[in-house]
């Protein structure tokens, strides 16, 4: 490819129109790739954060030390911190207001760990329908700058007397290019949706698990006693 149809010569030579439309998609390919990265790390700490809670939760220690524990670092707990500090928050204020109905006890922490549960997963899938969108809207993007593109070359023809390849080559590949850039930005956000969308299905999955075996142990523990603090060891 010599330099007249070189990638930077045939944007500088688009239309108007088509570098518009150039421009739109590199900056949603901008975009998307910030948002990929953030979203990379993003979910890897969570996963960290939850192992490294999980881990400790079954290693046996009182649930009111947990408790403490995660009420001091709330700011950088995860999402299976938060769960269980708002399941636990409401199961002591429930047992504070002498509510001694057990089923009371355990419904009132099971919609405080549900709905702690919705707001993490909330977070937890910020930013991820850009990527969908990207990975949707680009390609058509790009097609319109081709379509676009290869009117103004056909236009541009319509006052030769005589068209050879040579003379319709340039036009159409500056409207192709518009194309290519719309697969570029889409692509990786495709794949990237497809990955993501995977592993914040199984951060889910892990969630939900734990919410119902410590959902059993509030339970054994409420069938304990009635007046025994819920501080048992996490341990069965």
């Amino acid at each position: 490819m010599n330099q007249d149809l070189s990638i930077i010569q045939l944007v500088l030579q688009a239309s108007f129109v088509v570098q518009i439309v150039m421009g739109v998609l590199l900056l949603m390919s901008l975009a998307s790739w910030t948002v990929i990265f953030g979203k990379f790390f993003g979910l890897g700490r969570v996963r960290t954060l939850n192992d490294d809670f999980e881990r400790e939760f079954w290693s046996g220690r009182n649930l009111n030390d947990l408790y403490g524990m995660a009420t001091e670092s709330a700011r950088h707990a995860g999402p299976m911190e938060r769960i269980f500090a708002s399941g636990m928050r409401e199961f002591l204020k429930l047992r504070e207001r002498r509510v001694t109905d057990g089923g009371a006890l355990l419904d009132g922490a099971r919609r405080a760990m549900r709905a702690s549960f919705q707001r993490e997963m909330d977070a937890v899938e910020s930013h991820l329908s850009f990527l969908a969108t990207v990975g949707s809207v680009a390609p058509y993007i790009g097609l319109f700058g081709t379509v676009w593109g290869i009117m103004h070359a056909f236009t541009g023809l319509a006052n030769l007397q005589q068209v050879t390849l040579a003379t319709v080559a340039p036009g159409i590949a500056e409207a192709l290019v518009a194309t290519a850039i719309g697969l570029f930005a889409a692509i990786p956000a495709v794949i990237a949706y497809n990955r993501f969308a995977r592993d914040i299905d199984r951060i889910a999955i892990k969630l939900e698990t734990f919410i119902e075996e410590f959902s059993n142990i509030l339970h054994r523990n409420i069938g304990q006693a009635q007046g025994v603090s819920p501080g048992q060891p996490a341990k069965v």
